[in-house]
């Protein structure tokens, strides 16, 4: 009981983390993914692990609707789904255009109410690090995916920066100081994003060697790892110094899973 107290507290305080980011999130580096060089990046990242061509594709913590841009350019009819009304709010004014190839939801990525095995696919960017019960989500998501369905994450570790990534964050303050901080990037919350992320069980950091034994034991099966160096590059030619540094922070990755064809619900 106390146990479920805890994450329903810590839940409803990522809920206005995000929501207070809401208005300013895309003025952030990496959040926002302008046409050319970056969005292409993404496209072909998408692409390359949805073999599949999938339908009906499900976004968890779709945000502004970012990452909704690029799969709706493929083709895929998109559900995005967020716990912040204030991320929705601005997804659904970016995509009026679209009808019926796209729904916003208001649920919890962890527990969505939605009918089971109703996608092909399930996408999420920068998602699986804050869940505050890891083992139960990933059961949620292999209930929502049709079989032989797609479970396709982005994501990295954000409690340790790379041995190069340490050089470059030493650049940045630097930067910093003489140009003043950026009032948009995450570290302009950093206290309360600090206080988070020391509650959460990947607070210390995401790996894929922590992930993969968990989603197995959800039921998930053909693992494909890939490298995020692609977007990475993409994002540094049109970025500023400081924005091109931070590319080399941290450790990030795409890593995809199928649910079996044939498999059990859990």
């Amino acid at each position: 009981m106390m146990s479920q107290l805890a994450n329903h507290t810590l839940k409803e305080e990522i809920r206005q983390y995000w929501s207070d980011r809401a208005t300013t999130f895309d003025l952030a580096f990496g959040h926002r993914l302008p046409p050319g060089p970056e969005f292409d990046a993404w496209r072909a990242a998408i692409t390359n692990h949805l073999d599949n061509a999938p339908r009906d594709v499900l976004e968890l913590a779709c945000g502004t609707g970012e990452v909704t841009r690029v799969l709706l350019s493929l083709g895929y009819r998109v559900t995005g789904l967020d716990f912040s009304e204030a991320m929705l709010a601005t997804a659904k004014r970016k995509h009026l255009e679209k009808g019926e190839q796209v729904r916003f939801l208001l649920a919890d990525a962890e527990n969505t109410y939605l009918p089971a095995a109703g996608f092909d696919a399930i996408v999420c960017r920068h998602l699986v690090w804050t869940l505050t019960d890891p083992a139960a989500a990933f059961r949620e998501w292999h209930r929502l995916l049709r079989p032989g369905g797609k479970l396709l994450m982005f994501d990295g570790d954000w409690a340790h920066p790379t041995a190069r990534g340490r050089m470059a964050a030493k650049l940045i303050g630097w930067i910093d100081r003489i140009k003043g901080a950026d009032p948009f990037y995450d570290g302009a919350m950093s206290e309360q994003h600090a206080r988070i992320m020391a509650d959460l069980p990947f607070g210390d950091g995401l790996t894929v060697a922590r992930l993969q034994p968990l989603l197995m034991e959800a039921g998930f099966t053909d693992f494909r790892l890939s490298s995020h160096a692609p977007i990475a590059r993409a994002q540094r030619q049109n970025a500023n110094l400081r924005n091109r540094l931070r590319t080399f922070v941290y450790r990030r990755f795409i890593l995809s899973a199928r649910r079996p064809a044939t498999s059990r619900t859990l």
